[in-house]
């Protein structure tokens, strides 16, 4: 079955179906969805007009365009080796990481084309810069140091591009191999001085206290010796005294009994068995023990006569 179709009207179809896509896909041009932690710059015609925040935003169709999408978020750059040379003319390789914020993305859109690369450059000649002021010893030593003038220099140099850096960190510090070879035995040499050192202070400190130790230890001898010779003295004369005590009380009790002669002449009699019983070859005897002893050798004299 033959259908007979009106040219015109079909290219009248066609070509409004031709505008409703256009304005279809201007519409969808312009809604932007600006996601968070970024920002969209826009431009109407050729010209900066807005700084797009996160959220849903309507453009203006064909007048407005997106000009940059810029990330609010820390940026890391690590930027690699460059060649410096030192005050000491020691050539060496180092590399630096730059942590960079976009502050305002109009400057950072317009302030500076491929800020990246400017970034890196501006690091590298910064850098060559500080180490040409330092010997060798101080660019190992000194990291900090020029991690903080970099940062400040760095800083002040990218404010009109809208950049904020916060942070540079020297990566690597490549030394040639001769110096690295140099150093290591300067390290190595540094190492047993110091051994040696330490060793022989600890030699020293036991030597010091081993004779510490006898020194000590023969105080302490005599000291004992002599707390020992003064006890055994302060013994035996305490015994000496109790003795010489005990005899005081002794005589001091006889006294106080008033005894007779017959008790004094038993007494004699006692001290004479005993000095006879000795080893002496000569005896002393009192005289009122003699005249007893007379006394005695007559009575038997006299009994033995009567018997």
């Amino acid at each position: 079955m033959f259908l007979y179709t009106d040219p015109g009207l079909v290219f009248l179809i066609i070509a409004l179906a031709v505008v409703l896509i256009f304005i279809i896909i201007v519409l969808a041009k312009c809604i932007v969805v600006v996601p968070q932690a970024h920002t969209v710059v826009v431009q109407r015609l050729g010209k900066y007009h807005k700084t797009l925040q996160a959220g849903l935003h309507i453009l203006a169709p064909i007048i407005d365009s997106k000009a940059k999408v810029v990330s609010l978020k820390e940026t890391v750059a690590d930027f690699k080796p460059q060649p410096v040379i030192t005050k000491d003319n020691v050539t060496m390789q180092i590399d630096t990481v730059v942590y960079f914020q976009i502050t305002d993305p109009k400057l950072y859109t317009y302030g500076v084309d491929n800020p990246m690369n400017a970034i890196e450059n501006l690091s590298a000649t910064t850098l060559r810069n500080l180490i040409g002021d330092l010997e060798l010893d101080q660019t190992l030593t000194s990291r900090d140091t020029i991690n903080q003038k970099m940062r400040l220099i760095l800083d002040e140099a990218t404010d009109p591009w809208g950049i904020k850096v916060t942070r540079v960190e020297l990566k690597n510090i490549l030394p040639p191999k001769d110096i690295q070879e140099a150093m290591e035995k300067q390290m190595r040499a540094e190492r047993q001085k110091r051994e040696a050192i330490l060793t022989a202070e600890g030699v020293k400190q036991a030597t010091i206290l081993t004779a510490e130790g006898h020194k000590e230890s023969a105080i302490l001898n005599a000291e004992a010796s002599r707390i020992q010779v003064v006890k055994e003295a302060e013994g035996k004369a305490e015994a000496i005294l109790r003795l010489a005590e005990a005899e005081a009380e002794s005589i001091r009790r006889i006294n106080e009994a008033k005894p007779d002669a017959a008790y004094v002449t038993l007494k004699g009699f006692e001290a004479l068995q005993k000095l006879a019983d000795g080893q002496s070859t000569k005896i002393v005897v009192p005289t009122e023990i003699a005249n007893v002893t007379g006394l005695l050798g007559a009575i038997k004299d006299t009994l033995s006569e009567k018997k």
